[in-house]
């Protein structure tokens, strides 16, 4: 069994990789940084018994992705979960990062999901993991580019389950939509968390282990399992406005 992983060098990411191999699989992992992705090879060999195999992308190009996926075939679960953030007001953030959020956190994505799919449908197995955040569930405002790429992930991954179901496929997909983990994201977000974070060691055993048992929303720990489950019954305008001041209190 092969796993692809991207955003796998550090964070989420870096850890899900880690229980993956505990679990015997073999890995693909991508990010851009070189140093410690062939760290991460060299690890996982030695301690896992593992195959690992990387590549060193930048996923905010398109054609890196067509890349990716002609050259890293027969996987049998997907995890996508390269993504980054910006904190600001939306008039005021730069355009090109805005651009390079949608690229990495959307485009790519919807690209690696689509390829990958088609392939596991033809199979009629394999599984799919979209990195989505408590986020898809809720109006940005100061973080308007990234909390609408989170809600684009989370209604296409379930526009996907449906037509899976509907289609009576075996192939499966999910979603994780965690809050504040201790991670990277953080400093390049340029935000700090009022929340009480988790860490990203514990999130990661926690998704894999209810992923393998192919439950859809992973959202792990209580606090943001409330927060989900009010984002359903509370109004948008309201929950603007408490998204809005939630942020306020990010700025450092």
């Amino acid at each position: 069994m092969r796993v692809l992983i991207t955003g796998a060098s550090s964070g989420i990411g870096r850890d899900l990789s880690r229980e993956f191999a505990k679990k015997g699989y073999d890995l693909v992992l991508v990010a851009r940084n070189t140093e410690k992705l062939e760290n991460l090879k060299k690890e996982f060999e030695t301690k896992y018994k593992v195959r690992v195999e990387y590549f060193s992308r930048d996923l905010s190009d398109r054609n890196n992705c067509i890349d990716l996926y002609n050259k890293a075939k027969n996987i049998d679960i997907l995890v996508n979960n390269a993504g980054l953030g910006d904190f600001g007001f939306f008039s005021e953030t730069e355009l090109e990062k805005d651009l390079t959020i949608i690229e990495t956190d959307v485009i790519a994505m919807h690209i690696l999901t689509k390829l990958y799919l088609k392939d596991m449908k033809k199979r009629n197995s394999g599984k799919i993991l979209n990195v989505a955040s408590i986020a898809g569930f809720l109006p940005g405002p100061l973080m308007a580019t990234y909390y609408a790429s989170k809600n684009y992930v989370v209604r296409l991954s379930e526009a996907i389950r449906e037509e899976l179901k509907k289609e009576k496929s075996d192939v499966k997909i999910s979603i994780l939509c965690p809050g504040p983990v201790k991670t990277n994201f953080n400093n390049v977000a340029n935000v700090k968390f009022e929340l009480k974070s988790l860490s990203s060691e514990y999130v990661a055993r926690y998704t894999v282990e209810k992923f393998l048992e192919n439950k859809f929303y992973i959202v792990p720990g209580f606090t943001i399992k409330c927060a989900k489950f009010f984002s359903k019954i509370v109004p948008t305008p309201i929950l603007a406005k408490c998204s809005y001041h939630m942020q306020k209190r990010k700025t450092k």
